[in-house]
């Protein structure tokens, strides 16, 4: 596995910290697309912290597949309106 896991697991782990911090829930808390937003948010920061623990037991494969799954969540939220996001730089791909 090597140094490429090591540096792509903690490129994947700044990423998906980054866009939490950056994502906003878009829709009104109390509508059924604002529960969605926030089980977006809930999955993608519950996958943040299975990738830290992960790598806490040196368990590189899982914390990399947790950061990006917990990416994704977000990266999807945003693209159908659920989270208002950055539209430039590297977070989302909107």
């Amino acid at each position: 596995m090597g140094a490429d896991i090591v540096e792509k697991t903690n490129r994947y782990e700044r990423l998906l910290s980054e866009a939490l911090d950056a994502a906003e829930i878009a829709p009104a808390a109390d509508t059924p697309m604002g529960e969605a937003a926030a089980d977006c948010e809930e999955m993608a920061r519950s996958y943040l912290e299975d990738g830290r623990h992960f790598r806490e037991n040196d368990d590189l494969v899982n914390a990399l597949a947790s950061f990006s799954y917990g990416h994704a969540w977000l990266d999807a939220g945003a693209r159908i309106g659920l989270f208002d996001v950055p539209r430039d730089g590297h977070l989302f791909t909107v």
